[in-house]
């Protein structure tokens, strides 16, 4: 089985903030594959399914982003899942909006989500999709930034990256994370 974190804050104040990209991928893969995100279970919000035949676990932590490896523990530990398995998503504010760069394993990059989950299950060698955030503005705070929403400017290219990064799970689900970086990391050095 897949597991397929994104990363974001639980609540309505923080909905469609650029914080809470990784919440969007999974709320597209959930309406796209007819996958209910319905049961609280492991700190976080749950749904399982199938994507392109292969059997999916859809998770939104609830333990805001700063906490995310304590959910992402206890589902790898419930389900005895090799990490592997685990593809996270979540934000990135050194990309450009909607810009999509994907990676088999490495550093958090100052994502404190996946500082956490790296922490949590002391290993970094799990794929993750950053989707481009932009980069703060000048005088900007970042975590104001961060949890700030996106503008009717940047609309267009945020939903395109959110499209973008959920058709990259389904290349990584179905073993072609190569074919993914291919596609997707040149996309976004050409925007560049």
């Amino acid at each position: 089985m897949r597991i397929i974190v994104g990363l974001g804050n639980p609540g309505n104040e923080y909905k469609w903030t650029r914080h809470n990209v990784g919440f969007e991928v999974i709320s597209k893969l959930a309406y796209d594959y007819n996958i209910e995100i319905n049961k609280s279970k492991f700190k976080a919000m749950i749904g399982d399914g199938i994507i392109d035949g292969q059997k999916v676990l859809l998770v939104k932590p609830l333990t805001y982003m700063n906490l995310s490896g304590e959910s992402v523990i206890q589902i790898i530990n419930f389900y005895k899942e090799d990490i592997e398995n685990l593809i996270v998503i979540c934000d990135d504010i050194n990309l450009p909006i909607g810009g999509i760069r994907i990676r088999q394993k490495g550093s958090d990059g100052g994502q404190k989500g996946l500082r956490s989950i790296i922490s949590t299950l002391n290993t970094d060698t799990f794929p993750r999709i950053r989707v481009g955030i932009g980069s703060k503005p000048n005088g900007w705070d970042l975590k104001n930034y961060v949890l700030s929403r996106f503008t009717e400017e940047e609309n267009a290219d945020i939903i395109k990256g959110i499209t973008d990064a959920g058709n990259a799970v389904i290349k990584v689900i179905n073993g072609k994370i190569s074919d993914a970086m291919n596609t997707y990391n040149k996309k976004t050095k050409e925007k560049h």
